[in-house]
């Protein structure tokens, strides 16, 4: 059996027993907070670790799906899933037409760029009080899937761990196809990749597109989750948030941006015993990550472990 087939296996396994191990619905929240991050930081992953095309405003296609869901429910009294739906549909075209100009770009031209197109969005989303509740934010009612209405936290724990399990699956394949190996070859060498026939623009674009799609659609479902948005989820800080899960966990891998939201996730609440000193802490630890393990945790952890002896 492959490595990747057992991983998943494991992963499922670990999903299923969860439940039963969970002593309140404190502890469902964090897990299902960590699926969330895990969904968001797979799509990134797939433009950053596989492509190496660096975004830091990717928080912004998350933020587009939030309020995509809560205004046209709220306002315009939209059924749930045709709100994800058009909110998924306008990240995708939003990520589609400024992709050409932004990826002609590369380095810190292009985090700037990206950056820049965090800011515009949060600012709309600020500046647009009527329909966004401006820096307040507004609340939306809970989601709602053919009549039946999704509630609590061990509910959405399986949706979550479904959509979990089905987009680690869905990028093993991915990078294990020819549309992979294209972004392989795109992370290497642009310039031997485009000698071997890849078009780089165009797969640019469609990667941008892909994980803004998984974005959008993990927005909206969080909102409907929470019960109430905010601009921050579009903000600067969320998109580095999302970066550092990509990093710590490993770029380049599929489990590894799963270990890398799980962790980022549970740590600042595993720190708030140190009261007042947690950003330090936890800044530390990153620290120490980076040096003992620059390559990410699970890439770092499974070249040691298949080190010879």
């Amino acid at each position: 059996m492959k490595r990747a087939n057992m991983g998943l296996l494991i992963l499922a396994a670990i999903l299923a027993v969860l439940p039963f191990v969970l002593p309140n619905s404190f502890y469902f929240d964090i897990v299902n907070r960590m699926a969330i991050n895990a969904v968001l930081a797979l799509g990134l992953n797939l433009l950053i670790g596989f492509a190496g095309q660096i975004s830091l405003g990717h928080a912004a296609f998350f933020g587009i799906g939030a309020y995509a869901s809560a205004v046209l429910t709220v306002h315009y009294a939209w059924p749930p899933l045709a709100a994800m739906a058009v909110g998924a549909v306008f990240a995708s075209v939003l990520a589609a037409v400024i992709a050409p100009p932004i990826f002609r770009l590369r380095g810190h031209y292009l985090a700037m760029a990206t950056l820049g197109l965090g800011v515009i969005v949060a600012i709309v989303l600020k500046n647009e009080g009527q329909l966004t509740g401006g820096p307040d934010g507004m609340s939306l009612a809970p989601l709602t899937i053919f009549g039946r209405e999704i509630y609590g936290e061990r509910q959405w724990y399986w949706l979550f761990a479904g959509l979990l399990l089905f987009s680690v699956w869905s990028c093993l394949n991915l990078i294990d196809s020819p549309f992979g190996r294209a972004l392989r070859a795109l992370h290497g060498s642009e310039v031997a990749a485009k000698v071997a026939g890849v078009d780089i623009a165009r797969y640019k674009a469609a990667i941008f597109v892909l994980s803004a799609f998984f974005a959008s659609i993990m927005g909206s479902l969080t909102a409907h989750y929470i019960g109430f948005v905010t601009p921050n989820l579009a903000d600067f800080f969320h998109s580095i948030e999302l970066v550092t899960m990509v990093v710590v966990g490993g770029m380049a891998s599929v489990f590894g941006s799963v270990v890398g939201a799980a962790l980022l996730t549970v740590l600042p609440q595993a720190l708030v015993s140190f009261e007042g000193w947690e950003t330090v802490v936890f800044g530390l630890i990153l620290v120490g990550f980076m040096i003992f393990l620059p390559k990410g945790l699970v890439p770092s952890l499974a070249a040691r472990l298949s080190r010879p002896r």
